[in-house]
């Protein structure tokens, strides 16, 4: 890969799974497709800003109660945990344009909804049903509750660690399902057939074993697992893995993997 190339594919791939403002060029949703095996290293670029975010909210967060509590008393521990944990979530999902929360929202929409073509429909419709909402807040409460669980010592490294895994996620259920039709998640399903595709497991443990040691084998797999489960789930609701059960997976191994690290690592 030349470096011009490498640059673009990188600048795709940002724009694609953030707002970050790059400057969009006319074929970067195919260029993210066929990238996907990278898809772990903007996951872990991500989870660096979220990361760094976390840690400045933590601060600024001290302060401020370390006035408040001078002239009211508050239940401080808790706070200094609980919120940089909401700031910071809230910070990925507005970094990534709540794309993948939307797939989350979707897939909720779509469960019950009569046969599959009657919840294909369902995931394109643009309203949110009961089942959509209480979906994406509950799995959403267990990132916050993942986050809020883990060691202050250890945070850093584990948000960075869970968006590598939430991405390595998406790559699996590309890799496991297929497509329901012609779109967008067509395109990454399509394109994670290829062997070089599993160069993503190999730069997700390249991030996360620096940050965690041999928990990293523990988010790693996983990844892997709630991949195959979510490909599970979308078959079952979809016939396939549409492009909503694909940014549904982010949202739930993410959830997942925070939730895993704050049992491991207290270990």
């Amino acid at each position: 890969m030349s470096q011009m190339k490498a640059i673009k594919t990188f600048r795709d791939l940002l724009a694609f799974l953030t707002i970050i403002p790059l400057g969009k060029t006319d074929d970067f949703v195919v260029t993210s497709a066929e990238a996907m095996f990278l898809f772990p290293v903007i996951g872990g670029f991500i989870g660096l800003l979220a990361a760094a975010y976390f840690v400045g909210c933590s601060f600024l967060i001290s302060h401020i109660l370390a006035f408040v509590t001078t002239l009211i008393q508050l239940p401080t521990e808790v706070l200094l945990k609980l919120l940089p944990a909401i700031m910071t979530l809230a910070f990925i999902l507005v970094l990534t344009g709540l794309q993948h929360f939307d797939g989350l929202v979707d897939m909720g929409n779509a469960v019950g909804a009569g046969g599959i073509k009657e919840r294909r429909a369902a995931a394109q419709v643009w309203t949110v049903t009961y089942k959509g909402a209480v979906l994406a807040i509950f799995v959403e409460f267990l990132a916050v509750l993942g986050l809020f669980s883990i060691n202050a010592a250890n945070a850093f490294a584990a948000i960075i660690a869970a968006e590598v895994a939430a991405k390595l996620g998406m790559v699996t259920i590309a890799v496991l399902g297929k497509s329901t039709h012609s779109g967008l998640g067509s395109l990454f399903v399509e394109a994670a057939k290829r062997k070089r595709t599993l160069a993503a497991y190999f730069l997700a443990a390249l991030i996360v074993y620096p940050l965690l040691g041999l928990t990293a084998v523990w988010v790693i797999l996983a990844s892997f697992l709630l991949g195959a489960l979510m490909s599970g789930v979308a078959q079952k609701i979809f016939g396939g893995v549409p492009g909503d059960a694909i940014g549904a997976t982010n949202e739930v191994t993410r959830a997942a993997v925070l939730l895993l690290m704050s049992w491991v690592l207290m270990q």
